[in-house]
């Protein structure tokens, strides 16, 4: 691994880089990133501590996650990586014309219609069996804990629960939702900063997870009450649906850029667009990241790939085009012919026929684990599971009523989507796990991360503290407020849109660890845009 100057910090930042040797942990919580270290120091490993992180952050930033969502994973372990889709289909009896029957002419963002099989406590059981040391009834204790007894709301988490419920408020006005208000703003309104909250039914839900290994959740109690609250609603997601869920171990996907290999989950997850993102860039040579040329051929190759990745990535049975050849030199070379000096408004190409969490950890051994999962658009469908506290995703909305488009709804289809680890080699050897959650931002944030570390040498705070950029659509581009003024403008005369955007949450929240592998010492990078944390040792 080439050498960063740790010292060096071209940005605001509020923190230094975290450096240990033992075991580290990266989330966006305090509290979980402390259920993984806990788990580190009981003699668990790098997936111990991955799985005690993701189930605290369900119940302790509830505002991205929940039980109810998907989740995919990255693991390096004995020198090999391995990847795990743990996202959930359609259910089987859902189709475009009985969506359309129910007046709609596109997917819905909430109620029962874009609810697919969760795919979390899958994942959860998954990883353990395989990977784990530790009993799922030890490693998701934190979690029950922290459900049970309560604890107090942070800022950046009050801000958003807070902005949940008052949408909520105004749009989830049916019968339906209101175990969603039961559950999240028990008192008539989202609880304050500060302030404890706690879901005796989540720890109920996380006893019986841990208990039978995920069992319960599609095959017993829990899929019961699963189907029956989706009965009652005129849902779609049957008990069938749940029973005949299983995870699915994929072989990771990467490409080449300057020395190293970016790794990211298959389709019919989105990392594929990072990856054709910089397959393009690798045509070009930065010397320097501050100026007007790198900004621009970065926007103009996101803007080719992600108008790709739209119009192509769906389930990988679906697809008519396959990742080799998007991911071929040959395309490469036919997309970043378009780039020009002026902004170009995207077009999807022809190739050659052939709210989330994230969380990375680290241990003693060389275990790394790349981890993402998510109800998608915050809280999700606004559906809970009545006395569960399980908030069921809404990931359907993804899907096209197009019968012509590739990402078409169908029953026991995987949709197109949005939540990507990624993972970084050389030579051979791991130098870890990264990840910027925020829905179509993550692929973005992915180019950009990885850019900062490898062609501009920037230690992994840096790298995640950088001024931030994200292309919305055309010739739109929305950037952080301290995005380089004199950069902005340059990218104006060069025909680009250019707007700042004083939300925060838009432009996603990463995680990064890197190993050094002649000492093994970690190096962690954690989300100054949220209440982001380190845990080491």
């Amino acid at each position: 691994m080439q050498a960063f100057d740790y010292l060096n910090y071209p940005y605001p930042s509020q923190r230094m880089t975290a450096v240990a040797n033992r075991g580290m942990v990266a989330t966006s919580q305090p509290l979980a990133s402390q259920a993984g270290l806990e788990m580190l120091k009981k003699g668990g490993n790098a997936i111990d501590a991955a799985i005690a992180t993701a189930a605290a952050l369900t119940v302790v930033e509830p505002t991205s996650n929940g039980i109810g969502g998907d989740a995919f994973a990255l693991v390096w372990t004995k020198g090999k990586l391995h990847g795990l889709n743990s996202s959930g289909p359609a259910p089987e009896k859902i189709s475009i014309d009985k969506v359309k029957e129910r007046g709609y002419d596109s997917m819905p963002k909430f109620g029962w219609l874009p609810v697919t099989v969760p795919g979390v406590p899958a994942a959860w059981a998954a990883l353990s069996e395989r990977f784990g040391r530790l009993p799922l009834t030890e490693v998701l204790q934190p979690a029950i804990d922290y459900a049970a007894d309560g604890y107090p709301i942070s800022p950046v988490l009050g801000k958003f629960w807070r902005s949940a419920y008052n949408k909520f408020k105004q749009v989830l006005t049916d019968e339906e939702f209101k175990h969603w208000f039961e559950t999240f703003a028990p008192s008539g309104r989202p609880p304050e900063i500060g302030e404890v909250w706690k879901s005796p039914g989540h720890a109920d839900t996380l006893r019986s997870i841990a208990k039978t290994n995920a069992e319960s959740f599609y095959r017993g109690e829990l899929a019961d009450k699963i189907a029956a609250f989706s009965q009652s609603g005129q849902g779609f997601l049957a008990k069938s649906d749940l029973e005949g869920y299983k995870p699915e171990w994929v072989h990771p996907i990467s490409v080449p850029y300057r020395g190293y290999d970016v790794w990211e989950i298959p389709p019919n997850g989105q990392g594929l667009i990072a990856l054709m993102a910089l397959n393009t860039l690798t045509g070009y040579t930065f010397d320097e990241k501050e100026t007007v040329d790198t900004y621009h051929k970065q926007l103009e190759a996101m803007k080719l790939a992600f108008t790709d990745g739209k119009q192509f990535i769906t389930e990988k049975e679906h697809m008519t085009h396959q990742v080799e050849d998007l991911l071929s030199e040959a395309y490469a070379e036919q997309r970043r012919a378009l780039i020009g000096e002026a902004a170009l408004t995207p077009e999807p190409g022809n190739p050659p026929k052939g709210g989330t969490v994230y969380l990375a950890t680290a241990d003693q051994e060389g275990n790394m684990v790349s981890f993402i999962q998510s109800n998608y658009m915050g809280f999700g469908s606004g559906l809970v599971v009545p006395g569960t506290g399980i908030a069921l995703q809404n990931r359907g909305h993804d899907f096209s009523l197009d019968p012509a488009h590739e990402n078409a709804l169908a029953g026991g289809k995987r949709t197109y989507h949005t939540i990507i680890p990624g993972f970084l080699t050389k030579d051979g050897r791991a130098v870890g796990p990264f990840g910027v959650m925020g829905g179509y931002m993550q692929p973005q944030g992915h180019l950009q991360v990885i850019m900062n570390t490898v062609d501009f040498h920037l230690n992994p705070q840096a790298a995640l503290d950088a001024p931030r950029w994200q292309w919305i659509e055309g010739k739109k581009i929305i950037v952080e407020p301290h995005f380089p003024t004199h950069i902005a403008e340059g990218l104006v005369r060069k025909g680009h849109q250019i707007q700042v955007e004083l939300e925060k949450g838009a432009f996603g929240r990463g995680q990064a660890i890197w190993r050094d592998p002649e000492t093994g010492t970690l190096y962690g990078g954690t989300e100054s845009r949220t209440d982001g944390s380190i845990a080491a040792f």
